[in-house]
């Protein structure tokens, strides 16, 4: 059965522009997945350890068949080959893929939290979710778009640069 996912991209090393426009086509890539929307390009401060460049961050919607875990273990493996590292927690990070929304699930396991923990909290996962599925409920925290007043007050610039563009992916 396809489930609709949400996934959050982010960069601030190397070339972060050119980065998640590369994830976006890595993405479009996965085997039994279909790269159903991409957001715009937005830049924002980093959170947590400050001392950092600022962040490219996006959303793009998939329509899989891949359960949660093996689309979770392909996210890990896209940022293994953009050099992603886990050195500490808030670091900086060449491409971080963030399993935000699978389907309705809810779920807390040390593996995988749905849904994305702090999402709701963050105008960088919010407004691009939003410019993509403006309808998006988050389990247990409601309709996104009733969200992002609440992070309006976190800077956030649309950047003027069209995403990838989605386009059917062959089934493998």
């Amino acid at each position: 059965m396809t489930q609709r996912a949400y996934v959050a991209l982010g960069s601030n090393l190397g070339d972060p522009l050119a980065t998640v426009q590369a994830a976006f086509a890595a993405l479009r890539d996965l085997p039994q997945t279909r790269l159903a929307a991409a957001s715009s390009l937005y830049r924002s401060a980093p959170v947590g350890l400050k001392n950092q460049p600022d962040f490219i961050n996006a959303v793009a919607a998939l329509d899989t068949r891949l359960e949660a875990e093996a689309l979770l273990d392909a996210l890990f493996a896209i940022e293994a080959r953009f050099g992603r590292r886990r050195d500490y927690h808030h670091a900086p990070r060449t491409l971080d893929l963030d399993l935000l929304l699978y389907g309705d699930e809810t779920r807390a396991t040390p593996r995988l939290v749905l849904p994305h923990p702090r999402m709701h909290e963050r105008a960088f996962v919010l407004l691009p979710l939003v410019e993509i599925a403006p309808d998006a409920v988050i389990p247990g925290h409601g309709p996104a778009a009733a969200l992002t007043e609440r992070v309006r007050e976190q800077k956030l610039a649309k950047l003027a640069i069209i995403p990838a563009s989605p386009t059917e992916t062959v089934e493998r």
